[in-house]
């Protein structure tokens, strides 16, 4: 690699982009390209079937995932951008990471048992080993940084100790020991009507969250209706401490108008809410509504989305598949050319 950065992430194609994943991921990817580093985005569609989806909702997700990057900046010039289905190196190494993992480390993944909840005998294989594949996904590409929400922390860790015990046990010096990127002022945004629960899509009610198709109206109204408190915002940050709801807010005005937290509050420190609140929902209509459009825009040429991603997989491949090619080498499978 010669010390050169290569960033690689993946999204689920899960429907409903929301301003959390925009703030917390999408947005972020974007000043990554635009710093000049080699950017490889991943719309992770091999992880959303760990758990049962209708095809056509898979589709529509995955495409609406696409137009999501792209409208929000990524530039399949500069950026490769792809599903990860249409690059076979990530369920092939996939299998020969899983073959290096151990039960064990598994075991321990928090998620797992997050997701698959008290019935955890009705969880799929995929659900449990998901973390191998997402491995590699990375490491099929060398990469050497990875933008990741807390959530995802302890997965990168297991990639990590996937690497070196693979480079162990075979004697080389062949995979990266990846390094998390974790930092935003943004990267957890909160529910707008509980400052305590990240901002979801499956979440029942539809104001709890800003979805990236809204429209402008929908935005401020959605803003103006925002759980706060009766106090006023505070002259100094730690006075959001116990505030979750209000430190949301703020959190949510310097991510969209890339500033600080504490520069916000020296600019509305002390005011209420019903100042606060339309000077948040007209930022936010600024940003959000191109964005939305762009969107909306794209989705109604299904065919060029297909045509931008399937580029990106040919992009993606000419660097993974030398990398999976070495891999089997140096496992000692004899594999034709």
């Amino acid at each position: 690699m010669g010390g050169q950065k290569r960033v690689f992430s993946g999204v689920q194609p899960s429907g409903g982009l929301t301003l959390g994943n925009y703030l917390g991921a999408i947005k972020r990817f974007v000043e990554m390209q635009e710093a000049g580093i080699e950017t490889i985005y991943c719309i992770v569609d091999l992880h959303a079937i760990t758990v049962w989806q209708d095809p056509a909702r898979l589709r529509h997700a995955t495409r609406e995932l696409a137009a999501g990057f792209l409208a929000a900046g990524i530039d399949p010039a500069r950026s490769i951008l792809f599903n990860q289905s249409q690059v076979t190196a990530h369920a092939e190494l996939g299998w020969i990471l899983a073959c290096v993992a151990r039960i064990g480390w598994l075991n321990r993944m928090t998620q797992f048992k997050d997701k698959a909840g008290k019935n955890r005998e009705a969880a799929s294989v995929g659900l449990f080993a998901y973390p191998t594949l997402m491995a590699a996904d990375i490491l099929a590409y060398h990469a050497t940084h990875v933008p990741v929400g807390e959530d995802q922390k302890q997965h990168l860790e297991l990639t990590r100790d996937i690497a070196i015990k693979f480079n162990t046990d075979y004697g080389v010096d062949f995979f990266p020991v990846v390094e998390p990127v974790i930092e935003g002022v943004a990267t957890r945004v909160m529910s707008l009507r509980d400052g305590t629960k990240k901002m979801s899509k499956s979440d029942p009610s539809d104001m709890s969250r800003i979805n990236l198709m809204d429209d402008a109206d929908t935005i401020a109204k959605k803003i103006r209706k925002a759980r706060t408190d009766p106090e006023p915002l505070p002259g100094a940050l730690d006075g959001l401490k116990d505030r979750a709801e209000a430190r949301n807010l703020v959190n949510i005005y310097a991510a969209l108008a890339d500033t600080t937290p504490e520069a916000v509050i020296a600019d509305y420190g002390g005011a209420a809410f019903s100042t606060f609140k339309p000077a948040l929902a007209d930022l936010a209509v600024a940003r959000l509504e191109p964005l939305s459009a762009e969107m909306a825009r794209l989705m109604a040429d299904p065919a060029e989305i297909d045509r931008i991603i399937a580029a990106g997989a040919e992009k993606a491949a000419a660097i993974a598949d030398p990398i999976l090619n070495r891999t089997f080498d140096i496992v000692g499978m004899i594999r034709a050319r």
